[in-house]
């Protein structure tokens, strides 16, 4: 029987996928949308098999390209589809519908349905974020990368490394994987959390940063640039960055943990 994964209420079961990300180029062109979206709204990518590779565009047009590949399914069984809402856009790999599971819909954030198994067509994106739309970037077996960006960034996979470096603020996480992200506020509206199971965890913030921080590992080291953070027991750290404020927890259970001091 396949592994069940739950994104929000996506329900996918997928196998692993070997190639995602690998020499042989991302695949053929298949899907470009280009358009207008408002800052503070969000450009949504929701991938299953595949990277998204995300940086800043020159000017205020978002662009989103798909390449698909595969080497048994047909790619042409996979679409790509856009939904436009009053807060943003959401872009989805849709997969055809499994037998006995609820048919496969591409909505906003925990909205949809994404049930795939025994389909190993990457649909891998490339995105032009302009600054100030927030990115929100999930996929299930490939790598995250959002690098550069003036906004905030959310991104998540489950057996790939997720990256992301910003001004604004951002989330990671992973579970088979490394995590590296640089936030770029010293100030935030909401706790933070970056995470992995099996991989490194390393997160760069401000120097001047307010927040409690918690720094946790199961096996592995935990480093710290930031001398108000300290061990508390074995594997925990913690301490107050300036005032204080919201929480940044950084974790792994099989890896190690790092807190980088940034400009």
């Amino acid at each position: 029987m396949r592994p069940l994964y739950v994104l929000g209420i996506w329900a996918v079961a997928v196998p692993l996928v070997a190639g995602c990300g690998d020499s042989t180029g991302p695949g053929e062109l298949d899907f470009e949308w280009s358009g207008q979206i408002a800052q503070g709204d969000q450009l949504e990518i929701k991938g299953i098999n595949g990277n998204i590779e995300v940086t800043l565009a020159a000017g205020s047009t978002a662009e989103v390209r798909a390449y698909k590949r595969a080497d048994r399914n047909d790619p042409d069984s996979v679409t790509v589809e856009v939904v436009e809402y009053a807060g943003g856009i959401t872009v989805c790999a849709v997969y055809p519908d499994v037998p006995g599971q609820p048919a496969n819909e591409c909505l906003p954030g925990d909205q949809g349905n994404m049930t795939v198994q025994d389909n190993d067509v990457e649909v891998n994106f490339t995105v032009l974020l302009p600054a100030g739309v927030v990115l929100v970037g999930e996929t299930i077996n490939g790598a995250v990368t959002a690098d550069g960006l003036l906004s905030n960034a959310f991104v998540s996979t489950i057996n790939g490394d997720a990256r992301v470096t910003t001004t604004q603020l951002a989330r990671a996480s992973t579970v088979n994987g490394s995590v590296t992200a640089a936030v770029g506020l010293i100030t935030w509206d909401r706790d933070l959390t970056f995470s992995t199971v099996n991989g490194n965890v390393e997160v760069e913030v401000p120097d001047a940063t307010n927040a409690e921080v918690r720094l946790t590992t199961a096996n592995g080291s935990v480093s710290s640039e930031f001398t108000e953070v300290v061990q508390v027991a074995p594997g925990d750290w913690r301490g107050t960055l300036g005032s204080g404020g919201r929480q940044l927890a950084v974790a792994s259970v099989n890896g190690n943990v790092g807190l980088l001091r940034g400009p």
